[in-house]
């Protein structure tokens, strides 16, 4: 399957991340975002609250100017990030009054974010979901109709 550049970036760094406890919805170095954009927290200034779709003025700003970081759109890093932490089980926006889980870097709970934020990367780039593993068990005259490549 052919990818962007962009993506394959993403999904390595978000990959990396998860494998080695990298990965923290309440970091904005950790998050989804944060690891997309290479472990800075320069993106939260984009807008006033975390977990929030809105942008601020500096946001409005580097949109209008069609700024991209690591390929992606300040409002497309909004949506990504939200799109995490709502499957991670947080209420937004990120406060801490609001529901969280009880252990936010939970592999399973990651897992769920991740899921959600890898459909949403291919969504962007108009690509099949590479999470999409119903393929494989899909199957015409009782033989397999896809055939599962092991060799790497």
């Amino acid at each position: 399957m052919k990818t962007s550049k962009r993506l394959e970036q993403a999904l390595k760094k978000l990959y990396t991340a998860f494998h080695n406890n990298e990965l923290n919805p309440e970091c904005c170095k950790q998050c989804a975002v944060g690891n997309i954009l290479d472990n800075t927290d320069s993106w939260k200034y984009i807008s006033d609250t975390h977990g929030s779709l809105e942008l601020n003025y500096i946001g409005k700003v580097h949109e209008t100017l069609g700024r991209k970081f690591n390929g992606y759109r300040p409002l497309e890093l909004l949506k990504i990030e939200t799109i995490f932490l709502k499957a991670c089980g947080y209420t937004l926006p990120l406060h801490y009054k609001n529901e969280k889980p009880k252990n936010s870097t939970d592999k399973d709970i990651l897992f769920n974010g991740l899921n959600d934020v890898v459909t949403f990367l291919c969504h962007l780039d108009n690509i099949s979901n590479v999470m999409d593993y119903t393929k494989l068990f899909e199957f015409e005259n009782e033989k397999p109709k896809y055939k599962l490549d092991f060799s790497s």
